[in-house]
């Protein structure tokens, strides 16, 4: 599940497109958790000038793995086209609770990634995969290369301290080196 930063406020899902003629819209669902949508009444969207503001959904339904929601007070395609790219937002203690070994993105990005005992940098995103998910590493100071993709991998990542916002890495041989070395030269 993605966030729009620390806080309070935790996104679901992010509107992708108006679909049909009377204000509905095409959503791309982010969380894990596509039962919490069932019977869903209110949201929160967020609102690029201020806080979250809660909207009324007034039909909601399933289409292929995506959701399409038309909120009361828009119905019509112009209207519609105003949310594109907004993210549906929910407040932190509505959130599902995780087990051991499990986070939010939102918690992840910003953490440092730390390997026996040094730097190596802050995490910029978490990229889904059928396997293990790629944590993106923008580089510290003083690390060669550019950025850093680690799989989040209980055995590569074995140690997650969201409080203290790091995460110790023990990375398989040559990870690390993969990013430091250039572009290779082609004839």
């Amino acid at each position: 599940m993605d966030d729009v930063g620390p806080g309070a406020w935790l996104a679901i899902a992010r509107i992708v497109r108006p679909r049909g003629r009377h204000g509905e819209v095409l959503v791309e669902v982010l969380s894990d958790f596509g039962e919490r949508f069932k019977g869903l009444q209110q949201a929160f969207i967020e609102d690029p000038v201020g806080s979250p503001r809660q909207l009324t959904i007034s039909e909601l339904w399933w289409h292929g793995n995506r959701l399409v929601l038309r909120f009361e007070g828009t119905g019509s395609i112009s209207e519609a086209e105003l949310l594109r790219g907004r993210l549906l937002l929910v407040p932190r203690e509505q959130c599902a609770k995780l087990g051991a070994n499990q986070y939010y993105v939102a918690d992840l990005i910003g953490c440092q990634a730390v390997h026996k005992g040094q730097r190596i940098g802050e995490v910029t995103g978490v990229e889904p995969t059928d396997g293990a998910d790629l944590l993106h590493v923008r580089p510290g100071e003083g690390v060669p290369g550019g950025e850093l993709l680690i799989p989040f991998a209980q055995e590569i990542c074995p140690e997650v301290d969201i409080a203290a916002r790091r995460i110790r890495i023990e990375p398989p041989e040559g990870l690390l080196e993969l990013n430091q070395e250039g572009p290779e030269s082609g004839t």
